[in-house]
């Protein structure tokens, strides 16, 4: 398993973005190109992963904002961006794709248990 992959099952792999703030990903295990194509299984387990993600990015960093992107246009595969945005990290508020506005002066707690919880409340 790459060690980037922190959850997965049949339908969906759950990936971890090494950047300044939060950021998880979540792919459809099925190399599927656009939402509207996948199954409502595969849609329902989307959702619920984006909803316990952004919950627990919300409750453990406590994020000014939750960014929720699914752009595709480089890696044409179903997958989601989740970040947690914070009006001092080095892009806010232009996306993490945009210019940077600044030196992050970040004070975040340790990601590792932020890893885990995610992962007891997705199993």
């Amino acid at each position: 398993m790459d060690d980037l992959i922190i959850y997965q099952n049949d339908l969906v792999k759950i990936e971890i973005e090494k950047h300044e703030i939060p950021w998880l990903k979540i792919f459809t295990q099925k190399d599927i190109k656009e939402f509207s194509s996948c199954d409502t299984k595969t849609k329902n387990e989307i959702w619920r992963c984006l909803d316990i993600i952004e919950k627990e990015m919300i409750d453990y960093f406590q994020a000014d904002k939750i960014n929720i992107a699914s752009f595709g246009n480089y890696c044409p595969h179903v997958h989601f961006h989740i970040q947690a945005r914070f009006k001092e990290d080095s892009y806010f508020p232009e996306p993490t794709w945009g210019v940077k506005q600044r030196d992050a002066k970040l004070e975040l707690k340790d990601f590792l248990p932020f890893y885990s919880n995610v992962v007891s409340k997705l199993s």
